[in-house]
């Protein structure tokens, strides 16, 4: 099989996950892409090769000189985020095409990577407002946290046209289905709709 990459980036609230969850759900010809990073699990509930691989910094850095990523970043000073060519290898040696939730940048390293053997998402929300509104309903979010999410809001956006599709995510069950679209016409017929498309 020729495996194809399909990627979802968006900016923080937007509902990029909800959408991937979904895809994983309902299209078992997909694999879901684990990132590796080096911050310390969250609780009990995270396991190493399921939400994410846990690596040292150092461990990080010997696979970043050893060219093991197929695209990496410091998001923060030493957190280290990135995807192993050898799990997409994984991915693709299980029969399925590898579905990614990454950040913008990762995204659009990704595309760049790969080109017309991936499909790129951006998912946004209408407005900043209701993305603001999506944020503080989490609860997780102080003032100074939420005016440095929003902050990156606007950095992230501007990027949105370097992406295959802009997906306007308004409601939820319209977002779902064209998502589901895009992935069919993308697997079945190899489309890649022209650049900075929005639906």
């Amino acid at each position: 099989m020729e495996g194809k990459l399909i990627i979802f980036s968006a900016p923080s609230g937007s509902g990029k996950t909800t959408i991937v969850r979904h895809l994983l759900t309902t299209n078992p010809n997909l694999g879901f892409s684990i990132s590796a990073c080096t911050r310390d699990r969250r609780g009990r509930s995270e396991q190493n090769g399921k939400d994410y691989y846990f690596l040292s910094p150092e461990e990080f850095k010997d696979k970043i000189d050893n060219d093991e990523f197929v695209e990496w970043e410091e998001v923060y000073v030493g957190a280290f985020y990135g995807t192993l060519k050898s799990e997409i290898q994984r991915v693709w040696d299980s029969g399925k095409h590898v579905l990614f939730d990454v950040d913008v940048q990762g995204g659009l390293k990704l595309k760049k990577y790969y080109g017309d053997k991936a499909l790129a998402i951006f998912v946004k929300v209408p407005d900043e407002e209701t993305l603001k509104q999506r944020l503080l309903a989490r609860g997780t979010e102080t003032e100074d946290s939420l005016s440095k999410r929003l902050f990156k809001v606007h950095f992230e956006m501007s990027f949105q046209d370097e992406f295959d599709v802009i997906l306007v995510n308004d409601h939820l069950e319209d977002a779902l289905a064209k998502a589901q679209k895009l992935v069919d016409d993308f697997l079945q017929e190899n489309k890649i709709p022209a650049k900075a498309t929005v639906i």
